[in-house]
């Protein structure tokens, strides 16, 4: 059973869309398949029935003639007397073999009747000729008459038919891909919306038209979406509202802390206060970058935007530097971007001691740049981790080494805000590059 299994998905389509359209298209032309061979064993039975008759009836009529007839005028109405399915013949006729086939007994009974059981009859099938029978008889002056009898072939169906036939089949064919296109159009629709869903971005909702089930899946896609971004604004809004309210107990502290003596405990805990500032100023600035913090945009040289940002690090004593040459404008949001970047280049310079920025224009004239390090880089299977809030790769409860964990992902935040990406990627070379992905405008 499990072999058959695994023969039947060897072959079997992989999409709903082509295992439907196949189920779809085989019960069809089943159905219709069935319908035709009814129809054709029905008219091939009339046909065969009326074209039976017609030789009963002709025969009668010829044995009757031929048998009233003087016998030297019985040889002038041979030809007038024989038909296209058989033929008179004066004298014993051909030697031949008792036929005992079904069709040459119904050809031997309708002979019979049309010779009205008056005359002895026998009937025998020609050797070497397919379908070919004699009938031997004795009329009543003691004459022996052959009746060779050549049965046509019974077409119950107009040659044209298989023509119609076959364009039929192709318009099946046409209908069936047409409706499993209309009836899948929409699954694939929302499978696309599903991918690309994104609750920091405020995307155009998926259309609620067409047939009720469709605008059902859509109403409940676009209510599951608004939920989802619901539930993220108000962990952001529970973030930023919780560091809001730290601030104040944390200033009376150091205040207090700054009171008291000078002594060892005093300074650990001026140290523990510094590492809670840091965070809730990070947690503040992630909830503020979900928002884009109302940062309009504005055309900025990049050449001297990076060299500045490049300058500042290396006034400190920083090793900043920056790849080739930088040319070009872009149009987006200064602090924005200068914040994304110098979280990049906080932790090369943090895990590598050093960073390089790197300019290029993508395709579409979109702008990538990237920060270059060569430190140690981060396994594969974290690169996706490593985008989450509160993810830190070093796993101490030092700040100073393993941080908040909050920098990259409000780098991603404040990226989205922008109309780009952050993606991070192992070098080849050794080392990490943080890139970002905009789009020139």
């Amino acid at each position: 059973m499990r072999d058959g299994g695994m023969l039947l998905n060897g072959w079997w389509p992989r999409t709903l869309r082509s295992r439907f359209f196949l189920i779809l298209l085989a019960g069809l032309a089943i159905a219709y398949g069935l319908s035709f061979s009814i129809l054709f064993l029905e008219r091939y039975m009339s046909a065969k029935s009326v074209m039976l008759g017609t030789l009963e009836s002709d025969l009668a009529t010829s044995i009757a003639v031929i048998d009233r007839l003087p016998a030297d005028e019985r040889p002038q109405w041979l030809d007038r007397l024989s038909r296209g399915s058989y033929r008179l013949v004066l004298g014993p006729g051909l030697p031949g073999v008792p036929d005992m086939s079904g069709r040459g007994a119904e050809i031997a009974a309708r002979i019979e009747e049309a010779a009205g059981h008056k005359f002895p009859l026998k009937v025998e099938a020609i050797p070497g000729d397919s379908g070919r029978l004699q009938g031997h008889l004795t009329l009543s002056d003691g004459s022996p008459l052959t009746i060779d009898v050549t049965p046509r072939g019974v077409m119950p169906l107009a040659g044209w038919l298989p023509y119609v036939f076959a364009v039929q089949m192709a318009l099946l064919v046409l209908c069936t891909w047409f409706a499993v296109r209309l009836a899948f159009r929409p699954l694939g629709e929302l499978a696309a919306a599903a991918d690309a869903l994104d609750p920091n971005v405020k995307g155009a909702p998926m259309p609620e038209d067409g047939p009720s089930e469709v605008a059902h899946a859509a109403r409940a896609f676009n209510a599951m979406r608004d939920r989802i971004a619901h539930h993220l604004e108000e962990r952001v809004q529970i973030l930023a509202a919780i560091s809001h309210d730290l601030q104040t107990p944390i200033a009376r502290m150091r205040l207090r802390v700054d009171m008291a003596d000078d002594t060892p405990e005093r300074d650990k805990l001026v140290s523990d206060l510094g590492e809670i500032e840091r965070l809730v100023k990070d947690g503040i600035a992630y909830a503020r970058s979900s928002h884009g913090n109302g940062e309009k945009s504005a055309r900025i040289d990049l050449s001297s935007f990076i060299d500045s940002i490049a300058y500042d690090y290396q006034d400190t004593g920083k090793a900043v530097s920056v790849l080739g040459v930088v040319q070009g404008t872009a149009v987006t949001k200064p602090h924005a971007l200068r914040r994304i970047l110098t979280n990049f280049i906080d932790n090369a310079i943090k895990f590598a001691g050093a960073a390089e920025i790197s300019v290029e224009w993508g395709e579409g004239d979109g702008v990538v740049i990237t920060v270059l390090d060569r430190g140690p880089g981060i396994p594969d299977d974290m690169l996706g981790a490593a985008m989450q809030p509160f993810f830190r790769l070093e796993q101490s409860r030092n700040r100073e080494t393993g941080g908040t964990g909050l920098g990259l992902a409000i780098a991603q935040q404040l990226a989205t805000t922008l109309g780009g990406s952050v993606r991070l990627y192992n070098r080849t070379s050794g080392g990490l590059a943080a890139e970002l992905s905009l789009e020139r405008k």
